[in-house]
Formats: structure tokens, C-alpha cells, sequence
């Protein structure tokens, strides 16, 4: 038996032309080639599809890194945050970092929301990725403005939730 390499497939391809000599009625439909007009679709999963907006940012004659401007946008936004964190310059660059890591979060999700493509940077489905970006965002800038010793951001409630569980 000879392994699968990359140019090998079991399947038939999609632009060739049926024999007709090997065709029976025992082929699953799924084998057989599709003459148009049905919209079903097919029972068997051959692919998977592209996550809606998950075109190019930019034309394809563009370089890859200008056709991906979105997620490396957030990715540099991300690690200037890390950088910042790990070597704390100042005093409060802790702080400062994971806001600025927080803020790119938001600005993805901002972008994925406003750009009808944006390359990499849609892994699901637009809902999915606005909402995952916009909530891990939102959780890492609060939380880092909650953050001791001297919290930029004061909420009575939560600390007073934290002394009645601890006690």
C-alpha cells in the first residue's frame, strides 16, 4: 500500500470528466459528480469552509504582511503590551502593559467588526471572534485597572464580596 503523500488523493478530482463505463447505481451520491441545480448540501464533509470575513485585508498582488495589516496590527499592539510588562521601565508598566494588551484585544474585535475582511484574524464565525476578543479585552483592562497595591479603578462591591467569602 503506498502512503498518502501530497499530491495523491482517494477522491477524484472535481474538473474531471466522468467515464461513464465505472459509474452504477451503487455509488454513494457524495462520489458521484454534481449536475447542478441542487443546493443541498453534500452528506459527506469534504473541506472546511473559511471563516466569513477571512479574505484578504488588502489586493492579492499586495506583500503577505500588508494582505495580514489586521492581526499583525494586534499582534505588535500585543507584544509592545508584553515587552512593557516584562521589563517594567517605571513603576506602574505592569499595569500600563495589560492595558495596552487589553486595548488591542478591543481593537481586534473593533476591526473585525468593521471590515468586511480581515484576513487571519477571523478564526470564527464574526460573532464568535467579536465576542471572544471584545470579553477577553474587556476582562484583562478591568482587571488590571483592579489591580493592587493602588487600584486605578475602586469597586466597593467587589471588595466587599471578597471580605465576606474570606472570612
Amino acid at each position: 500500500m503506498r502512503p498518502m503523500g501530497a499530491g495523491t488523493s482517494p477522491e477524484p478530482s472535481k474538473n474531471a470528466e466522468p467515464s461513464g463505463a465505472g459509474e452504477s447505481a451503487a455509488d454513494p451520491p457524495a462520489a458521484r459528480p454534481r449536475k447542478g441545480g441542487s443546493r443541498r448540501f453534500p452528506s459527506v464533509t469534504r473541506d472546511t469552509a473559511r471563516p466569513e470575513g477571512g479574505g484578504r485585508a488588502a489586493p492579492g498582488d499586495a506583500s503577505a504582511p500588508a494582505r495580514q495589516w489586521p492581526l499583525l496590527s494586534v499582534l505588535v499592539a500585543v507584544g509592545f503590551g508584553l515587552l512593557m510588562v516584562a521589563t517594567e521601565p517605571f513603576g506602574q508598566a505592569f499595569r500600563v502593559g495589560l492595558v495596552i494588551i487589553g486595548a488591542a484585544l478591543l481593537a481586534g474585535a473593533a476591526l473585525r467588526w468593521t471590515l468586511p475582511s480581515v484576513g487571519m484574524l477571523a478564526v470564527r464565525s464574526r460573532f464568535t471572534d467579536i465576542t471572544t476578543y471584545g470579553v477577553l479585552g474587556l476582562a484583562i483592562v478591568l482587571l488590571s485597572l483592579m489591580a493592587q497595591p493602588r487600584p486605578w479603578l475602586n469597586v466597593p462591591f467587589l471588595e466587599d464580596a471578597v471580605h465576606f467569602t474570606v472570612r
